[in-house]
């Protein structure tokens, strides 16, 4: 019998109900390691004792026995017995580490991606947490913001099924009764990626029409999986900060798409009104957050310290508070806290389940088909007999987990050079470091010389450490570092074959590394197994597979860079005029490496397409099919991607947009047919009225192995 919570919140005082509105972290709570004391953080914030007793939610708490004293004692004092939610950033996995989302987004695999959260949840789940602040599915179009590694990519499409599979993969399909899953929450909501000048925190402008057609529907695809929660973006949203947007909380997350889970704010987030110039003091955050339909305020105390005097002058209803309340209480009776407030944390289980050879052993996989092959000048796969020399900052490093591993250990990653002497005799491996990440001598560039002297092949492991990319990470230098640079430099001089290995949050700019080398390897950070899964690669175990689903710019000064842009009133075609057209002098308008990008160690070959019909209705469809043949010598899987171009809509379209994908493997010779159904629902977008339709007339279908080598074909839609 579960709790009758309407019951519970009319027993409950007003102070109770604002105090469980507010999350603070572990350190403030009896029975945590290094809990707070009065006269330190609950000074600092203008809280009490009373408030924390009365609080709703705990950020950041893990491990069975941290959390089990946490609520033990919270229930001790809390006068209803009410218990606390237990979140946590459980972003790519809990201790064992999955690779960056961006990087699972390069494998466009919605399997690994799914199974990559149930196993993430599971093991925070048997550590005692509730709620992950995860998935994040922020599109992102410039890689100088560090929190690109969180999102899968540019595209909306394809970020609309990650963020389906991952909410699955957390929530399962029975969230009260299956102990082994967490509940999630969505974020940042929203267009959080579309930061200004890709620094973080910083302004988001756009129209409403753009936000909705790009930005807005990997949310929406989030929240029509089951997503329970929301939590608010740090930037503003046409001019107002997202944690107090009425407009964006209330009138479309609420009332527009009926959402009536959870929304809390991201750290700070509520007294930041502050700073942005909308409130002028505590008291009016507290308003505005609340009244906008946040229920639970992260880390700041406008709530607690303010809304009750809000209510007693009638500024505030207290039926609002009791609306947000009411779907906090909600929430902990859906995760079954009343009847088991430890819910599936044990000391036992985490002994058992976390870090396990089946754990490990899906990470591994996953970090296989999430690494890009850039590019392979006959030097790859490796030979086992081959001498081989190991050079480069991250040739024996374990910080290959990427921000947001925080319970991952690097001591518990496989590095690259234990990989490596899995695969070959030792007597043939010369291992060197070769420099540091940001600095470089003499002397170890001379014991990179020595190392590579008798080797046939040099292997090059190079990137940016993890602390250089996530929040708050953000470059205006996207190039690798420049003593990395002068590694590689130093070592084309010896003219022997290279293969780099890229250890990175972003897409990068490219130049002085793939116009040096012979083979250049995408493993971003791969995560726990990552040394594994790319020795796989290079010794050919494995065959590549992974695709960009963020184009590589081909200089900084592009950005942002994206396949789906618009084609302007003068664009740089092959026939145009030298001047007076949309391009730079410079540089070339296309990136370096297109979004949809990536090789294989075989090839495949595409036949001509072929559309059942050229006319399209709604209430018909058309297949669009293409023969693919493995015209190479090792068999692989290719990432067959189906594009469409609306010639002539009410507004400007893109030159190209993903409508879908298929993923096919092929032994050498072999051939498949490769469909696409096109229907009209998938031609419509959002028009100047904000109408979501198609429009009459023209479009082209496009299939290819990325957004830019496709083959094309024109059908019309006639309503």
């Amino acid at each position: 019998m579960g709790k009758d919570v309407k019951a519970l919140l009319e027993q409950m005082t007003l102070d109770e109900k604002i105090a469980q509105l507010l999350q603070l972290a572990t350190f403030f709570y009896k029975g945590a390691a290094g809990e707070g004391e009065i006269t330190g953080p609950m000074a600092n914030m203008g809280i009490d004792e009373d408030v924390v007793t009365n609080t709703g939610s705990v950020l950041g708490a893990s491990g069975a026995k941290e959390v089990q004293n946490i609520q033990k004692e919270h229930l001790a004092e809390n006068r209803l017995g009410i218990p606390l939610l237990i979140m946590a950033d459980i972003v790519h996995g809990f201790k064992t580490i999955f690779p960056v989302p961006l990087a699972i987004g390069c494998s466009w695999n919605m399997e690994l991606a799914e199974k990559s959260a149930e196993i993430a949840a599971k093991e925070a789940a048997v550590s005692g947490i509730h709620v992950t602040f995860a998935p994040m599915v922020d599109l992102v179009r410039d890689p100088r913001w560090g929190r690109v590694m969180e999102s899968t990519g540019e595209d909306p499409y394809l970020n609309s099924e990650f963020a389906r599979a991952f909410v699955r993969g957390f929530q399962g399909e029975d969230l009260t009764n299956d102990l082994n899953r967490v509940a999630a929450c969505v974020k940042h909501f929203a267009a959080y990626g579309a930061a200004e000048g890709g620094r973080d925190y910083n302004t988001v402008n756009m129209s409403e029409r753009q936000l909705r057609e790009s930005y807005l529907p990997a949310y929406k695809a989030a929240l029509d999986e089951g997503c329970e929660m929301v939590m608010t973006a740090f930037n503003t949203v046409d001019g107002i900060p997202a944690t107090g947007n009425k407009k964006l909380m209330k009138d479309l997350l609420r009332d527009e798409w009926g959402f009536d889970g959870v929304i809390i704010s991201d750290w700070g987030a509520v007294k930041e009104q502050i700073f942005h110039g909308v409130a002028a003091d505590e008291k009016e955050c507290a308003q505005k957050s609340i009244e906008a339909g946040v229920d639970i305020e992260m880390m700041t105390s406008c709530y607690p310290k303010h809304l009750k005097e809000l209510v007693e002058s009638g500024e505030v209803n207290e039926e609002t508070i009791n609306e947000s309340v009411l779907r906090i209480l909600t929430l902990k009776e859906k995760l079954g806290l009343f009847e088991n407030p430890y819910r599936g944390a044990s000391e036992e289980l985490e002994a058992e389940v976390i870090l396990s050879e089946e754990h490990r052993k899906v990470s591994r996989e996953l970090a296989t088909k999430s690494c890009v092959l850039l590019k392979n000048e006959n030097v790859l796969p490796l030979q086992k007999e081959q001498k081989i020399a190991l050079i480069g900052p991250f040739a024996s490093s374990g910080d290959i987990m990427g921000a947001w591993s925080w319970h991952g250990r690097q001591e518990d990653a496989v590095q690259l050079q234990a990989a490596f002497k899995t695969k070959m005799d030792a007597s043939n491996l010369t291992i060197a470091q070769g420099s540091d990440i940001e600095t470089i001598t003499e002397e170890q560039i001379q014991e990179a010389v020595s190392a590579a002297e008798g080797a046939d092949v040099i292997v090059l492991a190079v990137g940016e450490r993890a602390d250089m990319s996530g929040e708050a990470k953000c470059r205006a230098d996207i190039r690798l570092p420049q003593a990395q640079l002068e590694l590689i430099a130093r070592m084309k001089e010896l003219q022997k074959p290279i293969v780099t290995v890229l250890f990175n949050g972003r897409p990068l700019d490219l130049h002085g590394v793939i116009d040096r080398v012979d083979a250049l390897l995408e493993a971003w950070y791969p995560g726990t197994e990552g040394g594994a899964a790319v020795a796989d690669l290079l010794f050919g175990d494995a065959n590549p597979s992974g695709k960009l689903t963020m184009s590589f710019p081909y200089s900084v000064g592009q950005v942002p860079v994206y396949y789906n842009h618009f084609n302007t009133g003068r664009p740089n075609r092959p026939d145009a005029p030298d001047h007076y057209v949309s391009k730079y002098l410079d540089i070339p308008n296309e990136p370096l490496l297109p979004f949809g990008y990536g090789l294989s160690y075989t090839s495949f070959t595409y036949s001509e397409m072929n559309l059942s019909s050229t006319t399209l209705t709604p209430s018909e469809e058309i297949t669009a099919s293409i023969q693919v043949t493995n015209s190479g010598e090792m068999a692989g899987e290719e990432i067959v991607q189906f594009y469409v171009r609306d010639i002539a809509g009410e507004i400007v379209r893109p030159l190209k947009e993903l409508k879908g994908y298929k993923k096919v493997w092929l032994e050498p010779g072999e051939t498949k047919e490769v469909s696409f159904t096109i229907t009209e629902e998938a031609l419509r977008y959002f028009h100047s009225n904000l109408e979501f339709t198609s429009d009459n007339g023209e479009f082209h279908a496009m299939i290819g192995p990325n957004s830019t080598e496709l083959t094309l074909l024109s059908f019309r839609l006639e309503k």
